[in-house]
């Protein structure tokens, strides 16, 4: 079976850091684009950051640069979001999701090019 299982999430007071992971099983990641979505309370899902196959292109939305960085490893199959400066607004169920459509990193990230979605992980940034 196929799947991405995103974790890291958990409840962080603003200015504070996580690092979530997306861990990909029953199939390698490293042919995949990655991105990062997130999907606030009773708003709909929007993308955060993106990743290509190697590594070499990330893109993110303006709401978060400086403040995310995206990796990847494709020994460990898997993708990372490191939030640094944490803000109320970023309190979100956070996504990731898979595609192999040509430039899908490009921007704007759209999110009907992406597929396999995790369950997601929550993130809530309060004090």
């Amino acid at each position: 079976q196929s799947q991405l299982v995103e974790s890291g999430g958990g409840l962080v007071q603003p200015g504070g850091s996580l690092r979530l992971s997306c861990a990909a099983s029953g199939f390698s990641l490293d042919t995949y684009y990655v991105a990062w979505f997130r999907q606030a309370p009773g708003k709909g899902r929007k993308a955060v950051s993106c990743i290509d196959e190697s590594g070499d292109l990330t893109n993110y939305v303006d709401s978060v640069k400086g403040r995310f960085t995206i990796s990847r490893d494709n020994a460990k199959n898997a993708v990372y979001l490191q939030m640094n400066s944490l803000k109320p607004e970023d309190t979100a169920v956070y996504y990731c999701a898979q595609s192999q459509v040509i430039n899908a990193c490009n921007m704007p990230i759209e999110g009907l090019f992406f597929g396999n979605w995790g369950q997601g992980t929550q993130v809530t940034v309060s004090s």
